[in-house]
């Protein structure tokens, strides 16, 4: 469809607002609204214009990510892979906040590199920084 134009959002279960909101602002993501709606959702959204809804409704009792780390390999979206001008900055960055790089870094044939980190919720978050 030429209708579309970018990704609006995101959608994160997740099992705490307090807990996701404090790891998200260590990334520069910045608290916009919520819990608001049915769900209910909160609303994150970094300078960048990447915009990450909070569904407030995750299980207490899960650990793992089912679509990640479970050895049946269900359907679904796996992660979300933030661009990046510099991995290495990135890197560094995320070692003076200590969060742990679960992956990576790797770089492909092209050049193109790119690190996993998890979130409080084991949601996978990517960064990549494309070949040059």
């Amino acid at each position: 469809m030429k209708e579309i134009t970018r990704i609006n959002h995101v959608g994160l279960r997740v099992k705490d607002l307090k807990t996701s909101r404090a790891f998200y602002e260590r990334l520069g993501f910045v608290f916009i609204m919520g819990p608001v709606g049915p769900e209910p959702v909160a609303i994150m959204e970094h300078s960048s214009g990447i915009n990450i809804n909070f569904i407030l409704n995750g299980s207490l009792s899960s650990t793992n990510n089912k679509l990640m780390d479970e050895a049946e390999k269900f359907t679904g979206y796996t992660h979300i892979a933030l661009e990046v001008t510099d991995i290495t900055a990135v890197q560094q960055n995320l070692h003076e906040l200590a969060m742990p790089i679960t992956e990576g870094p790797i770089t492909t044939p092209d050049g193109a590199m790119f690190l996993f980190i998890r979130d409080p919720d084991s949601n996978v978050i990517e960064f990549h920084q494309p070949a040059t």
